[in-house]
This record gives C-alpha cells, structure tokens and sequence, in this order.
C-alpha cells in the first residue's frame, strides 16, 4: 500500500455538488474517514456568483475540497445550449478553484471527465494524450471546460504551491443517476428500457448501430473510493484517469443488462443510426501504481444499481430541464430523487443512443 500522505480525520471537508451521483457517493464514503463533512444548496450558495463562494468558503473554512459540482447534460443539451454550458462551467469551476485558494483550504480536487480527451486518441488513452487531437464535436463545450478547471489546478500549484488535484473518471453509473430516457447514458438507459420491456412483455428492444462500440464503466462508489485515495495518496501536478481498464461492447452490455434486468426479448440492432466513437478506454496504470484498483464487478454493479432504480433511488431530468439551470449542489440533475418504483411505458420497441 503506498504510504498516506495526507489524512483527512479531523479535517473539514466541503463536497460541492453533494446533491449529485458522483458527489452523493464521495458524502458516503467519506462517513467512514472520522472527518467533518460539509455541503451547501443552491440555495445557499450559486457557485457562478464569485461573491457568495467567497463569502461561504470564508465562512465555513473547509481545510478540504472535492469539486465535484458541474452543469451536465446529454448531447441535444450541449447542441443546444453551448454557452451555457462553457461559460457556467467555467464560472463555478474558477470561482471554488480561486476561493479554495484564497481561504488557504489545504488539499483540493476537481473532478473532471474523459471527454476531455481526444475524439481519436490512441487507446487505451493515457493520460498524456491530452490536449493533443481535436475533441468530440458532440460535447466539446463540456470537454473544454473540465480542461480549462484541471489546467487551473495546475497553475495554482505552480504559481501559489496549492496541493490542488484532478481526476478524470470514466463512464460512471450506480446510485442517483439519471434514468430519463430522453437525456440518460448508456447503463441507465439500458437498465430502464429493458425493465420497461420486461414489464410491458416486449418481444425485442432495438438498439443504435451495429453495437460494436467498446465502452468502460465503472460503479460511482467505486469512483468515491479512488477518489479518497487519490487526496489521501496523491500529490501532483498531473491529472489521474479512474477507471476500471476493461471494456464490454454495446450489444455484449445490453445482452448482460437483459440478463440481470430478466428480459429474455430479442435484441435487434438499427444499422441505419451512427455507433458513436468506436472505443473510449481510460489507461489506468498510473492510478493502479498509487495502488488502486476497484472492488465492484461489472455483474455486480449492474444487479446493484438495478435494485437502487427499482427502489426509487435515482433522478429524472430531460436535457431541457437540465439546461434551464445550474447545478450548484448537485452535478446530475434538477428534479426531487423518485420515491417510488418506475411505471412501465406502453412502447413496441425501444431505441438506444450510445452516447456514453
């Protein structure tokens, strides 16, 4: 085991975006590291405004920072609304960024995505390929927002010495994530329309393209675990991708959730509808030599995050939704977490866009 650099017992630690499915997970696994945890609404404090994060980080003098507060969205939302999300971004990421460092919080990390990577990067994609290709078109306003945020990291430790970190995880899912069909990823919306398939005794689902795309996933409490790892382990100036190194095609991923989900339909694919990026697999080896690596299988954590959307413990937010406000406290989504199980949607067949 690499040797603890930094604890956080006793520390007064500040989540932003505790609200959120990445940000949610860190609060629980935090519960267990004898620290004082500390988060804030969007009520209390909008992020975008630079006074009122000021103003509450010197208030409440967090000695720790996860930055894991973000405007998300899907693709229609980042067609649709780019400066919204460039410039909210931006705004929340420099105004906690500058705070932090004007409060002299000790240990910071952002929280950042893989799409900050090129579109055709040699895979697995290693951490050096930054910057060094042209980004995907889809959600390049997302994408260079998140680089703008680790690159602002780095500069205030080069220039003010700030243990500042960043990580980049791969696609995340689990608990309170996003299952509204219009806006999900790749897992959730799988688990929803196959369950939706199984209730409504569907003979087929139809998902986009030949379902040859390769795509990694890793379980949100296992991103939380490398996570407090990474600030207990970790010191840099470099970024950290999180994953899991293994990915699973599309058709294999559905033919997986139909099993766990219980639907025993056909699987037909529209040939007629783009694949999307042919592989995004994050290199690991630098988080595996600080010594990480994760405890949730694939199987595991699919039949996991199945039981939470059955239990009602997830969101639903449409891109529209998501563009019409900020996310201060929360980096998934804008409406109340589900409090009872989903009702089946009367549909013949259902489609999938691969857009994880």
């Amino acid at each position: 085991m690499p040797e603890v650099i930094y604890s956080l017992a006793g520390k007064r630690v500040y989540v932003a975006g505790h609200r959120g499915m990445v940000g949610s997970a860190i609060v629980r696994r935090l519960a267990s590291e004898g620290c004082e945890i500390l988060t804030a609404t969007r009520a209390e404090v909008d992020l975008r405004r630079q006074e009122q994060v000021e103003a509450w980080m010197s208030k409440h003098r967090p000695d720790v920072v996860f930055l894991a507060a973000a405007r998300v969205g899907g693709i229609l939302a980042n067609a649709t609304y780019p400066a919204d999300f460039l410039y909210d971004n931006l705004a929340l990421q420099a105004n906690v960024i500058h705070a932090a460092h004007r409060t002299q919080v000790e240990k910071l990390m952002f929280l950042g995505s893989s799409c900050i990577y090129p579109k055709f990067a040699d895979q697995p994609i290693v951490e050096d390929s930054l910057l060094t290709g042209s980004l995907e078109p889809t959600n390049e306003w997302y994408a260079i927002a998140k680089i703008a945020g680790l690159k602002l990291c780095q500069a205030y430790r080069k220039q003010h010495g700030r243990d500042f970190i960043a990580a980049m995880p791969t696609n995340l899912y689990g608990p309170g994530d996003n299952f509204d069909l219009g806006s999900s990823h790749v897992m959730p919306a799988l688990i929803r329309k196959t369950h939706e398939a199984k209730v409504n005794r569907q003979q087929e689902i139809c998902i986009w393209g030949t379902g040859t795309p390769r795509r990694e996933f890793l379980h949100v409490d296992d991103c939380a675990d490398a996570c407090l790892h990474l600030m207990k382990t970790y010191s840099a100036e470099g970024h950290v991708n999180v994953g899991c190194g293994e990915d699973i095609t599309i058709l294999e991923l559905t033919r997986l959730v139909s099993k766990i989900v219980g639907f025993k339909g056909k699987i037909t694919r529209d040939l007629t509808k783009p694949d999307g990026t042919p592989r995004k697999l994050l290199s690991v080896d630098k988080l595996r030599t600080l010594g990480w690596s994760p405890k949730i299988g694939l199987k595991e954590g699919i039949a996991a995050a199945y039981r939470s959307f059955l239990d009602g413990h997830h969101l639903e937010r449409s891109d529209r939704a998501l563009s019409s406000d900020l996310i201060g406290s929360s980096d998934i989504g804008f409406e109340k977490t589900k409090t009872s199980p989903p009702r089946a949607a009367t549909r013949s067949a259902v489609a999938h866009h691969p857009r994880a």
